[in-house]
């Protein structure tokens, strides 16, 4: 079984709570038990991890990139201005499909319309809400 890790940046831990208007009524939680059933169904161990520091999301890149293990990646903010996450991303070897549950290119906030993630992304999946989870982890279950 393939082990696929999801990482989600700062302010995610707040889904439900946080602008349910941009980012729904899905709480973290539940976002992490959908995940780990969406990969069930594909064959996929899925580990689904959030934090709100910015030094451990690149540990976790780093580890990904020893292991060679796929990445479903939300940077969150970080995704705009995080050059230490853009180096974290170069270093990746299996697939990394970047994530985010509204549009960053249709937002109003210009600084969200630049990716750091997106030089080093397989695709990109933008706007879905919380399915866009599902068709990343579809998309690194079909190789």
């Amino acid at each position: 079984m393939t082990r696929v890790l999801v990482l989600n940046g700062p302010n995610l831990g707040r889904l439900g709570r946080r602008q349910p208007e941009i980012y729904g009524a899905t709480t973290y939680d539940e976002l992490a038990e959908l995940c780990e059933g969406w990969g069930a169904e594909l064959g996929l161990e899925v580990e689904v991890r959030q934090t709100n520091h910015e030094g451990d999301l690149l540990d976790w890149l780093n580890d990904a990139a020893d292991e060679q293990t796929p990445v479903v990646l939300n940077a969150a903010a970080w995704t705009h201005y995080s050059y230490a996450l853009y180096d974290a991303c170069a270093q990746l070897v299996a697939p990394l499909v970047e994530v985010h549950i509204s549009d960053p290119g249709q937002r109003p906030e210009v600084f969200r319309h630049t990716s750091v993630v997106t030089p080093h992304a397989a695709t990109v999946i933008a706007g879905q809400g919380i399915d866009g989870y599902r068709q990343a982890l579809e998309f690194l279950a079909a190789g």
